[in-house]
Order: structure tokens, then sequence, then C-alpha cells
């Protein structure tokens, strides 16, 4: 069951609930209209999710990426891959992630993505949990750059996690499908009828500082 169809049975719950606390039941009008509003609010958000991933499937068919709708949200995985123990966004990754802001920008201002940032698996948890960090911030930071809002991005580090890499275990040249960031769009919001034929400059909403370099306190261990 997809989750945004679980948040509607909670909501209906709970609308039945509030239309019966005064008068002990609930009107048949007022119950028909609050199923019929919840099929409506949930059609629309399919429809803007549906209309995104085909948006992106064209737009991504040059890339290697993968696109993958999931319980009403999107998932474009694989958009960045990282050197060992770096988190230096490459220039080869950079076009699909002006593509990405593009879209979503232009199409969907009032979407909510999050930006997923993973290691390897050698060195030590902690450690990698910021790497994972480092790297999330470097492509949300381009993004924003790219003409995204700040206010739209949330970044949040996997690091290491064994049920999150793509080759368990691989480390080193190997490794490298693991060193990556995904992007998931956690929530569309409807698409805009007339985009501007140029995106204006946003100075007051610079793109939030990545983590400093914690070069001086690496550990002697090779790090993912």
């Amino acid at each position: 069951m997809h989750s945004y169809q679980r948040i509607a049975y909670v909501s209906l719950t709970a609308l039945a609930v509030a239309l019966s606390g005064c008068n002990g039941y609930v009107k048949k009008a007022d119950f028909d209209s609050a199923i019929g509003q919840i099929k409506a609010d949930q059609q629309k958000q399919q429809q803007e999710i549906d209309g995104l991933t085909q948006q992106m499937q064209q737009k991504f068919a040059q890339y290697d990426a993968k696109i993958a709708e999931m319980n009403g949200r999107i998932r474009v995985d694989t958009v960045s891959h990282f050197a060992f123990n770096d988190s230096t966004l490459r220039d080869q990754d950079k076009p699909l992630l002006d593509d990405f802001a593009k879209i979503m920008s232009k199409n969907y201002p009032q979407a909510v993505v999050t930006v997923e940032g993973f290691t390897d698996s050698a060195g030590g948890a902690g450690y990698n949990m910021k790497l994972g960090h480092k790297r999330a911030d470097a492509v949300r930071d381009y993004l924003v750059s790219a003409g995204m809002s700040a206010d739209q991005l949330h970044t949040v580090s996997y690091g290491k996690a064994s049920n999150r890499q793509v080759l368990k275990g691989k480390t080193g040249d190997d490794g490298e499908p693991n060193r990556r960031v995904s992007l998931v769009v956690d929530f569309a919001g409807a698409q805009s009828q007339a985009a501007p034929t140029q995106t204006p400059a946003q100075p007051d909403q610079p793109a939030q500082p990545a983590v400093p370099n914690q070069g001086s306190q690496m550990p002697a261990a090779p790090q993912g």
C-alpha cells in the first residue's frame, strides 16, 4: 500500500471522528463529500508524480541514471559518484544535475527534495557518516547554484550502511558504485503552468555552506 494511501485512510478516520464529535453521528452527505475530496487529492498527487517521472525519464535518457517511482516519491539514483575518500563533485556529473535543477526550478518550484550521501565500507562508521554528508552537501550546493531554492533541498547521510550499498563490502576501484549521491523527490507539488523564460536571481537564498574539510582530522586508516 502506498504511503499516500495510508495517509488518506488515516485522514478519513480522523475526519469521521471530528464530524461525529459533536452530534454523535456523521451525516452521509458530509462523509461522502470528505471521501470525494480525499480521492481527488490522491489522484492529483499521483498525476503530479507521474508527470514529473515522465519528464525525468525523457530528459535523463542520455545519462546512466536510474529513475524509479516508489510510495508516492521519485528516486533518481546514482546521479554522482566520488573518488575514494573524497567529496569533490566531478565535472562529468554536472550536466545531469543541471537538467534536474532546470526541471525542478521551472516546473516544480514547490517540490521537496532529499539529497542522500553514501560511502563505501572502508573506514570507521563515524567518519563515513561525515563524508556522506559532505558529498550530499556538495550536490546540494551545486543544485542551488544551478537555480534551485535552498529551501527545497535537504541533505542526509547513510555513510557506510550495509543495507544501502550497491555492491556490499566493495571498496577502492570496485567500490565506486557505493560512493554516490542519490536524489529523492519526496513531494512534487503542483506543476507550474506558466514557467518564466528566465529564472530570476535569488540573492536572499544563498547556498548553505558545506561541512569544513576534515582533512586535518583524517584517521590513519583509509576511509570510503
